[in-house]
């Protein structure tokens, strides 16, 4: 019996993309395919630009994280990884103020994977290194097709322990519910296809983008009166916040909950709370609250697109002073909060920022012997 099957064939990269930064960064640039990174890494990207400078250099994608605004750079290599790109992607992190740093390369080393291993390691929750290996594959005749392979990312479940030390008793509570809808989240499809889960934090919301950073969605829970909501939120836009807020009636006959409707200095939208659905000391009921809070996302969408909510997206641009003390602030914040700052090579550090203009290359001495601190 013939199935009709073929082979998988591996797409050498530079058939694709013959240059990094004309091809492969313009590439992951566009939405569609920073969106599939996104799926990836966990976090919702948003670009801000491309060939972003810092001092002298240029990072190859400044983004932000949807939602949150952490600011975050990803690094394009089309070749193994090298000293060079990891000194890169820690100086830029460190001029941007990022707290995100994407590697994404044609395979890792294994001193370059132990290095950023090291890095999530000895960094604070505010912190993420990623390292993540692209591939193209083919069917016989067909076009290539990407795929992204995580290779080093933070441990999620250790900084959330970390991140919960000196934590009141009610922002453990909270964690650990946004926690908990991170898992349930990750296990729903529908879910997933529309929206991209945030990590977890001590707050009371969560936020689920819609593409733009005009308006979002925001899951609630009110552990004070045992309550979980879902809101329509517009920070900034009273044209779309007022259009919402006009069509109440749509959205509450689409919900089956009733609004409250908020119209402050800068922020408005609509709010919707169910009532009944204790939070503390009641964690076997998590997951049902949270399947519901799922379901409202899902549907809130709709009138969301019918009634042509959408916004602009507006433009960043990065102010360059000072990036040398940025860069010195940068690594500084990055390891003396955990005593590894001694590893670094102090007067290399001091040097990179008073002659931005050198060569990467530079870099060698300082990030050899960090690389080195992980083999």
């Amino acid at each position: 019996m013939k199935y009709g099957l073929d082979k998988l064939k591996k797409v050498d990269l530079r058939d694709v993309w013959p240059h990094e930064a004309f091809d492969l960064t313009k590439w992951l640039s566009e939405e569609p395919n920073l969106t599939m990174l996104s799926s990836v890494v966990g976090i919702e990207l948003e670009l801000i630009e491309t060939e972003s400078s810092v001092g002298s250099f240029n990072v190859d994608i400044y983004a932000q994280e949807a939602g949150t605004g952490r600011k975050v750079i990803i690094e394009n290599q089309l070749e193994d990884t090298n000293h060079d790109h990891l000194g890169k992607v820690i100086t830029y992190a460190a001029g941007k103020g990022a707290e995100v740093v994407i590697w994404v390369v044609a395979r890792a080393r294994d001193e370059h994977r132990q290095a950023i291993e090291w890095l999530n390691q000895h960094t604070d929750s505010n912190f993420g290194f990623f390292l993540v290996e692209i591939e193209l594959w083919s069917i016989g005749n067909s076009l290539p097709a990407p795929r992204f392979n995580v290779v080093e990312q933070p441990n999620e479940w250790t900084k959330a322990i970390k991140l919960s030390e000196g934590l009141s008793e009610t922002e453990r509570v909270k964690l650990s519910y946004w926690t908990k809808y991170r898992e349930v989240a990750q296990a729903t499809p529908e879910f997933l296809k529309v929206f991209n889960p945030q990590k977890p934090s001590k707050d009371h919301w969560t936020t689920l983008r819609c593409g733009t950073s005009s308006y979002h969605i925001a899951l609630l829970i009110d552990t004070q009166h045992g309550r979980i909501g879902i809101e329509f939120y517009a920070p900034d836009d009273k044209e779309i916040g007022h259009k919402a807020i006009d069509n109440t009636d749509m959205f509450e006959e689409r919900l089956g909950l009733a609004a409250t409707p908020f119209d402050a200095k800068k922020a408005s939208g609509l709010r919707f709370y169910k009532n009944g659905c204790k939070i503390k000391g009641n964690e076997g009921a998590w997951s049902g609250f949270i399947s519901e809070q799922l379901k409202w996302a899902i549907v809130m969408k709709k009138p969301i697109a019918e009634l042509g909510l959408w916004a602009l997206t507006s433009s960043h641009s990065e102010d360059t002073c000072g990036v040398g003390a940025r860069i010195h602030d940068g690594w500084s914040r990055l390891f003396q909060r955990r005593g590894s700052w001694r590893c670094l090579n102090h007067w290399h550090v001091n040097r990179l920022a008073e002659r931005q203009e050198e060569s990467h290359h530079q870099l060698d001495a300082l990030l050899q012997g960090l690389a080195q601190l992980a083999v």
